[in-house]
């Protein structure tokens, strides 16, 4: 009997990442939509992110990453068939055009597959930590973004970007630790000496650290790069304006997450939240005030670890699409399904 597997893709800013897993009906596939985030058999990644130009995401430069690296695994598990498709990037839900439009075409040319769903990473994100049940997930990394479905239709807060939004995201405490940094620099009351100092160490002398940041193309990683100084100053040397940071991040964190948690009527179990993403590594110095935060703002819900990263969600979505349990709210442009998904 030949083999049949879904791929799972994850697109961002680090790279390209993709993995095969049995697909439903395959003797060692996942059981159905309420079985586990599925696991990869085998996974393979690209460090060379995906161009994105005036046309949005490029369909081209995405095609000639993939498509290799789905061969490639295809041989490493000594061949079968690939029934369906989930690929989950990074600025989906406003540069994807080109991807809905041409990627359907390119991979059932190439790889023979006419069943594709194509998500925002966020929705990739849920999927990862919830599956398919109602609920709230919060992904943090240099940005944030939460997202939350009642099954009927999906609720997004922030993810807006680190020059208008992403409040709480390791951009967002990075840049608030550089500023009391610059503060203390100046001799104002409200800076913090310790961020300073960490800001010099890590940065250089405050004088330089404008020219070093505003040139940059990539100025929201390099502003995330400092948030675990502002963790550390918060819990290594006790300074009270680094964990002011934090819990005003705690703060802008559970507001989103409040702003997209079904409600209590619509979950009478409660309201799970899952939190996702790099920046929660910060540990206890941000999950903290957050977990008080979330307490008060969401006095129902109930705080669940992630099953699985945005690369098993893409997975659990070509899962269910292949089995035709897909439940998840399709939407226009955060989860796409292709118009040849029935054949």
């Amino acid at each position: 009997m030949t083999a049949s597997w879904v791929l799972g893709v994850d697109s961002g800013g680090s790279g390209l990442r993709a993995a095969l897993t049995r697909a439903a009906g395959d003797p060692d596939g996942p059981g159905g939509p309420d079985a586990a985030v599925p696991g990869a058999h085998e996974v393979v990644e690209s460090r060379e992110p995906v161009r994105t130009g005036t046309g949005g995401i490029d369909a081209g430069h995405l095609l000639e990453q993939l498509l290799p690296m789905a061969r490639g695994l295809l041989e490493r598990v000594g061949g079968g068939s690939v029934r369906a498709v989930a690929i989950g990037a990074a600025g989906m839900a406003s540069l994807g055009g080109r991807l809905r439009a041409e990627l359907p075409a390119a991979l059932a040319g190439s790889l023979g597959v006419r069943r594709l769903v194509l998500a925002a990473d966020a929705v990739t994100a849920y999927a990862g930590a919830l599956g398919q049940r109602p609920g709230a997930v919060v992904a943090a990394g240099t940005g944030m973004i939460a997202l939350g479905t009642d099954l009927t239709g999906w609720r997004r807060a922030d993810g807006w970007g680190h020059l208008l939004g992403d409040c709480g995201g390791g951009a967002w405490i990075g840049r608030a630790g550089l500023e009391a940094a610059l503060r203390a620099h100046d001799g104002r009351a409200t800076g913090s000496p310790a961020l300073l100092a960490a800001m010099e160490s890590a940065l250089g002398p405050a004088r330089d650290v404008p020219g070093l940041l505003y040139p940059r193309s990539d100025r929201p990683a390099v502003l995330a790069s400092f948030a675990p100084h502002v963790a550390r100053c918060a819990a290594e040397d006790g300074d009270e304006v680094a964990a002011g940071v934090l819990a005003q991040a705690a703060r802008h964190i559970a507001e989103s997450a409040a702003a997209v948690c079904p409600a209590a009527a619509e979950a009478p179990d409660g309201c799970e939240v899952a939190l996702t993403g790099g920046l929660f590594k910060l540990g206890e110095p941000l999950l903290l005030p957050l977990r008080s935060e979330l307490s008060g703002q969401l006095p129902h819900a109930q705080l669940v670890s992630a099953a699985g990263d945005p690369l098993a969600g893409a997975l659990l979505l070509a899962s269910a699409l292949a089995s035709g349990t897909l439940r998840l709210p399709l939407h226009e442009t955060l989860l796409h399904v292709s118009a040849e998904q029935g054949t």
